[in-house]
């Protein structure tokens, strides 16, 4: 068996808002509870974030999704939608645009929580094999 990812705990003021919010920008479910004290969002059939209501300012992470053509341009129109500032760099000022340097797309957004959160079509962390 090769090793999966299976969960990620991210650390939230308000984990139920970050959930629900999460949740609606990617187009996944999610729920107010799950195994522990978490809200998990269902990223995928193999994938789930655990919302964790942390004290005070939660520790800014990272978090890349590679998507389909057809579900970055969903994912694009439910950022529009829901109002939510987006970026073509990971830092760097809410420019609403897209980056395309890599040969694909990619997104980046800061809701919920400040967190990077990155939506991608090629990944450029892996080369295609030759």
């Amino acid at each position: 068996m090769a090793i999966e990812l299976d969960h990620l705990i991210v650390p939230c003021r308000d984990q139920r808002g970050a959930a629900a919010l999460l949740a609606r920008i990617l187009g996944v479910p999610w729920a107010e509870a799950g195994p522990g004290p978490f809200c998990p969002v269902y990223v995928s059939a193999g994938l789930t974030l655990d919302m964790d209501q942390v004290a005070g300012e939660p520790m800014r992470l990272h978090y890349c999704f590679r998507l389909s053509d057809a579900e970055f341009d969903a994912l694009l129109m439910r950022l529009q939608a829901l109002g939510v500032a987006y970026r073509s760099t990971p830092h760097g000022p809410t420019d609403g645009q897209i980056n395309t340097q890599h040969g694909g797309r990619i997104v980046y957004w800061s809701q919920p929580d400040e967190h990077i959160w990155e939506a991608l079509t090629v990944s450029y962390a892996r080369q295609p094999a030759p």
